[in-house]
């Protein structure tokens, strides 16, 4: 028996199973059935049989050595493809440099580890994923990351000016602050103890400077040794802009421990920059004093206003008082004075103890120093000390004084109102939460940029612009899956809707949420191959983790991204 295809003019061809035999010394053929409404695969493996193949069950025929998870590789390596990450890379270095060096940005987004670990999940013998196999690294050794790292360190004024040359320009809000992050060992020249945001007093330390654009989008990252004072890194910021980006003109916004009055003074001023940042408590206090332009009244049917003081000449001073912030200060205050108060009756109940009391002016002082050092109590109350004796009192006065100034802060800026109006001003001095979520974000749960091992400057500079890169491309992911994790995919269609700057800001549900999220989840089963984010990709995944090569039908487009909700890519 065998499978005849038999050509009709016109129509498709007629597909029968025929047989052969002989009749009278001569060889005929009988038809047996008409296979023509046979799918192709039948077809086949009924040719198969008649040829005497050995058929089994797709389970026997079919070993899986190894199913490498896929979905979140090519989701981080579609978008790095899609912003165009490798071309901030010099493209005057070896291409398996540059590979590496992506494949460093993309894996510290996936599973940030150690050098030594992110080698071994490269290597295709000790792949924990697909990244390896995805850019063609093939054997991987530590001394190539290492040498990798080493080169992206050295590289990096010039992805800087890459990074700045494509968000940046003349007149442009450029975010600045400054945190800190413990190292481990003693080795490195960077490391020295200073104030610790980590609250690890016990370690050395770096301090990192962070550029960003007015969305929070990292541009440039400096390193300092760890205890450079804040407003001491401002210089180094503005010979950056102005020598290496060869920009003239931006606007600095910063809080009010980086942009002092020093720094504006003696560094913004004269290099003919602009800002925006804030007052300090003692200069707001001045401001509400007698006669001063800051009182109660204006705040009598609004939360902002625009005041002048002869302090700050051609400067613009907004004014806002927000009275959650205002509740929020006074159960505090409240908290910390009872707290205060009930380890002073503890001190006064040691002094007038019959057993062994407490003695000596000093020894009693020693104690009540502890007492208002800790929570920064001092000023709201009267104390008295003697050898013998010792009392305390609240001070009202003070606690009043301080009372009527809860909810205020004053935003400074030199801009002119025709630039920037006063709400404007108080929401770009508010976008500095974008800075705070890329710290959040560089030194714990996402990029992991802590603990630092490395022993040497450029190495740890090195690391650490490693981890900014690698935040610049979960900045674009976040953004483009906004929808998806419940983020707020319009900003400016929000702020259009608030009535204040200076009020809450409440989430604005997006209504197409759900159905964006329930079409993504059709679009992908476990039982079929998982399309991603870059229609670029050489390659995808099936569910059972094997590299296939993509179907002839287009994939969707360069902005969809079900492997984070596909079930095959869990």
């Amino acid at each position: 028996m065998y499978v005849a295809v038999v050509p009709n003019r016109g129509s498709p061809p007629a597909i029968l199973l025929r047989e052969s035999y002989r009749e009278a010394g001569k060889t005929k053929n009988r038809t047996l059935a008409n296979l023509s409404r046979w799918p192709a695969e039948r077809i086949e493996q009924l040719r198969a049989v008649l040829r005497g193949d050995k058929l089994l069950p797709a389970a026997e025929a079919v070993e899986i050595v190894r199913a490498l998870p896929h979905g979140h590789v090519l989701a981080a390596l579609g978008t790095a493809r899609r912003i165009a990450l490798d071309t901030m890379l010099p493209r005057r270095a070896p291409q398996r440099r540059r590979d590496l060096a992506l494949a460093l940005i993309v894996a510290r987004l996936l599973e940030p580890a150690a050098k030594l670990a992110t080698a071994r999940m490269l290597d295709p013998a000790t792949a924990s994923h697909s990244l390896g196999e995805m850019l063609g690294l093939g054997r991987v050794a530590a001394k190539e990351v290492y040498a990798a790292l080493d080169w992206l360190g050295r590289e990096q004024p010039f992805i800087e000016a890459r990074l700045a040359r494509r968000h940046l320009n003349n007149g442009a809000l450029l975010l600045y602050d400054v945190t800190s992050a413990y190292l481990e060992g003693r080795c490195c020249e960077l490391a020295q103890y200073g104030y610790s945001r980590d609250h690890r007093g016990d370690r050395p330390q770096i301090v990192i400077g962070l550029m960003c654009t007015a969305e929070g989008c990292p541009v440039a990252v400096e390193v300092f040794e760890g205890n450079t004072a804040d407003p001491l890194t401002l210089s180094a910021q503005i010979d950056k802009l102005k020598q290496r980006f060869h920009l003239q003109r931006v606007v600095m916004v910063g809080d009010r421990g980086v942009l002092t009055s020093a720094r504006i003074e003696q560094t913004l001023r004269p290099a003919g920059l602009d800002w925006i940042t804030a007052l300090r408590a003692p200069a707001i206090k001045q401001l509400a004093a007698a006669g001063g332009p800051l009182q109660p009244s204006l705040f009598d049917d609004r939360d902002m206003a625009e005041i002048t003081s002869p302090d700050y000449p051609g400067e613009r001073l907004v004014v806002c008082k927000n009275p959650l912030l205002a509740e929020e200060r006074a159960r505090k205050r409240a908290e910390l004075l009872a707290a205060t108060e009930n380890e002073l009756a503890r001190i006064a109940a040691r002094v007038q103890r019959a057993r062994n009391p407490l003695r000596g002016a000093a020894a009693i002082g020693q104690a009540v120093g502890a007492v208002l050092g800790r929570r920064h109590m001092a000023k709201h109350f009267q104390i008295t000390i003697a050898d013998n004796a010792f009392s305390f009192a609240q001070n009202p006065l003070s606690i009043a004084a301080e009372a009527a100034l809860d909810g205020i802060y004053v935003i400074r800026t030199n801009l002119p109102a025709a630039h920037c109006d006063a709400a404007a001003t108080v929401r770009a001095y508010k976008s500095l939460s974008g800075v705070e979520h890329a710290f959040r974000s560089l030194k714990t749960v996402d990029l992991e940029l802590r603990p630092v091992f490395h022993w040497t400057a450029p190495r740890v500079r090195a690391h650490v612009l490693l981890c900014m890169l690698a935040y610049y491309l979960q900045w674009h992911m976040r953004r483009s899956l906004a929808p998806m994790l419940f983020d707020e995919p319009d900003p400016a269609a929000r702020e259009a809707q608030r009535t204040s700057p200076v009020a809450k800001a409440s989430p604005r549900p997006p209504a197409n949420a759900p159905t964006r999220l329930m079409a993504n989840r059709s679009r992908c089963t476990a039982s079929t191959p998982c399309w991603a984010i870059s229609p670029r990709s050489p390659a995808i995944s099936s569910a059972s983790g094997t590299i296939i090569s993509p179907p002839s039908s287009p994939p969707p487009p360069a902005h969809s991204f079900a492997p984070s909700i596909c079930s095959a890519s869990r």
